[in-house]
């Protein structure tokens, strides 16, 4: 299938990508960011419908397989649940499994106009080197895939378009917001006039929502005297207010959850030193899929500014970089 524009956001917490269906709508897809390496037998197909098949791919990224997608495990012996946290994460071949996973999903076989995003910090650094790994054709192992163009954005800017085109003409492009981006791994921001980013009040740094749950870790470790490492498992209770099991105990996070509110603190206090007073935005938007973790804490920072969090925060960069592609398409096709 060909497309004109595919949006992907290879976050560190999920993947999650957006492109437009043959009816005119946005499709949405969304799986953990773990590409662990494929296993060399699977018994998953076999047991006469008793052991049902898993939703994954093995994808093969310099002839080494890897498996992603929505059913891939999210514990494994000994940690190895094939995250990657790391500064140089988009350079990784876990990144490039988990893109061209992506691509699998939606069962395209060329992009005229391929859409990521980069933590801000990280947009000088690794932007040029994106475009140039991404660009041609690539046969990875389940398909083979053509790109022609790729397009590589600031994060939170998918953020801001996604919130102006939910709000249609009451979106003033001369009022100013600060979009907040909470991720995995990182959190960004991004003060914006319109869309016109001030790049003097703009930042990012490590201390996403993983960092919090590393710490939610250590803390039950020293109360349960075993060293628990399961931060994905942590991830996933929290996100579906659930106790964490252990030893078959279902241990309450909230009491952790609070212990580890001075990680959030230290970030919001970072932001607060970059963008300064905010005296004259029109809203701060949280996005992200951390941005509840950190909700109460940037209201308290921020008391009097209103704080919008945005619909589906989770897939709401990967929407915003598709509605950029097809400006810039549209701009193209114009000109």
């Amino acid at each position: 299938m060909k497309t004109a524009v595919f949006a992907i956001d290879v976050g560190y917490g999920n993947t999650k990508y957006a492109h437009r269906a043959a009816s005119g709508t946005v499709a949405t897809g969304m799986f953990p960011s773990l590409a662990p390496l494929a296993a060399t037998h699977s018994l998953s197909g076999f047991g006469e419908g008793v052991l049902a098949s898993r939703k994954v791919v093995t994808i093969k990224i310099n002839g080494i397989n890897y498996e992603v997608g929505p059913d891939v495990s999210l514990s494994a012996a000994y940690g190895k649940t094939g995250r990657a946290l790391a500064d140089d994460y988009v350079m990784t071949d876990n990144y490039a499994a988990l893109l061209f996973g992506a691509i699998h999903f939606a069962g395209v076989t060329q992009i005229d106009r391929l859409v990521l995003g980069l933590p801000v910090h990280n947009m000088k650094k690794y932007s040029a080197a994106l475009k140039e790994r991404f660009i041609g054709a690539h046969d990875f192992g389940a398909g083979r895939v053509v790109v022609e163009r790729v397009v590589v954005i600031p994060q939170p800017l998918g953020s801001l378009v996604f919130a102006a085109s939910t709000r249609g003409d009451s979106f003033n492009r001369d009022d100013a917001h600060l979009v907040i981006d909470v991720g995995y791994f990182t959190t960004d921001w991004v003060y914006a006039n319109g869309f016109a980013m001030d790049d003097t009040r703009s930042g990012g740094m490590p201390g996403g929502a993983s960092q919090i749950y590393q710490r939610i870790a250590r803390l039950i470790s020293v109360d349960e005297d075993d060293n628990v490492t399961e931060i994905e498992l942590i991830d996933k209770a929290l996100r579906e207010h659930k106790p964490f099991l252990l030893y078959g105990k279902d241990v309450d996070l909230s009491p952790y959850l609070e212990k580890a509110s001075p990680i959030v603190t230290d970030v919001v206090k970072e932001m607060q030193n970059s963008v300064g007073h905010l005296r004259n935005v029109r809203s701060i938007i949280l996005s992200g899929g951390g941005a509840g973790l950190y909700a109460s804490v940037i209201r308290h920072a921020f008391p009097r500014i209103v704080i919008e969090v945005i619909d589906s925060p989770c897939t709401a960069n990967a929407r915003g970089f598709l509605l950029v592609g097809e400006r810039l398409a549209s701009e193209r096709r114009v000109a």
